[in-house]
């Protein structure tokens, strides 16, 4: 394992030491154990607070989206952990203003159970608290089984829309239906091309030969759809879109917006040939992009790789993508 890092079991608390030294206008750390992160200008009194989080590795995801526009606070886990339910709801109440709070996460079965213990606790404190989970990674179960699917870049578009929602000081109802439309009109599909190491482990967390890739795996290594050599970019961009296209049909006239991901360690130089790929034949299609997202966005540590998401819109997800916010990693 090469990593700069110190203590293996210290790299999620220095890590966030560090984040929050680095941008201290946007983050403060809370909370008993250091793992909750707020807005430096948080709670906002009137405003529905949003509260994501998740386990570590991720970065911009979960705790990098703390901002104006955008999530209200974040509890961190361990890498590739969830974070503990007392954290979770430390995070509600420092992300409470007053007039109830959305968690807005993604669908991990250890995060949903954490995520609806924390509610129920804060709750019992007269918070209101609701929640949206979401799902878009197509791989990881069919249409028919969405519910079941990983949540995975498209918390992205979930976290700015829901977030222009609730700072235009709507209601927790309405913030909770703006993020659950957020979340359904995505989907996304990711390759991996190396794995990851997690610190505290020492070791990859899967094996993949030099000369292959997988269509379809999680951010945690999860088994994708198909496992096979190495092909252009246009070849695997044809094929990521395809399967994102068999579960949410376009046609022209349609406005959408494209995130191009990296997983970590694969660079923007590569994402922009994907991208190019898949706007000219969503174009040629008749279909309008509209503030496309190209770079680091949901990472996995340093899996090389690429996740590809699109959110259809319509004029009012549209207006709220368009809406300011501004966090170190995204800002409008």
């Amino acid at each position: 394992m090469k990593k700069i890092l110190n203590e293996p079991f210290a790299y999620v608390d220095e890590m966030l030491e560090g984040l929050c030294l680095a941008h201290p206008q946007y983050y403060k750390q809370t909370g008993t154990a250091g793992r909750v992160i707020v807005r430096a200008d948080g709670p906002i009194k009137g405003k529905v607070g949003i509260v994501s989080g998740g386990g570590s590795g991720h970065l911009p995801v979960f705790t990098g989206y703390v901002g104006k526009g955008l999530v209200d606070a974040c509890a961190i886990g361990d890498v590739f952990s969830s974070p503990a339910v007392d954290q979770v709801a430390e995070a509600i109440r420092a992300a409470n203003g007053g007039v109830g709070v959305l968690r807005l996460y993604g669908n991990y079965g250890g995060d949903k159970m954490n995520f609806d213990m924390a509610g129920e606790m804060v709750e019992m404190e007269d918070i209101p608290s609701t929640s949206v989970r979401v799902a878009d990674d197509v791989a990881s179960a069919p249409l028919a089984e969405r519910a079941k699917r990983r949540g995975v870049a498209g918390l992205v578009y979930a976290y700015k829309i829901a977030g222009a929602k609730a700072d235009q000081h709507s209601t927790l109802q309405e913030v909770t239906a703006v993020a659950q439309k957020a979340a359904d009109a995505c989907r996304s599909v990711g390759v991996a091309l190396t794995p990851c190491t997690v610190p505290a482990v020492g070791r990859p967390t899967f094996a993949i030969s030099e000369t292959e890739m997988e269509i379809g795996m999680g951010i945690h290594g999860e088994p994708g759809v198909r496992r096979g050599s190495m092909r252009p970019a246009d070849a695997i961009a044809e094929e990521m879109l395809s399967l994102l296209l068999a579960d949410i049909p376009l046609q022209a006239g349609d406005r959408i917006s494209i995130l191009v991901n990296s997983l970590g360690a694969t660079p923007p130089e590569e994402l922009y040939i994907v991208y190019r790929y898949v706007a000219r034949k969503l174009v040629r299609m008749g279909i309008e992009i509209i503030m496309p997202l190209v770079g680091r966005y949901a990472t996995s540590m340093e899996m090389a790789g690429m996740s590809l998401t699109i959110g259809k819109l319509d004029a009012e997800l549209e207006a709220l993508l368009k809406a300011p916010c501004d966090c170190p990693f995204l800002k409008v």
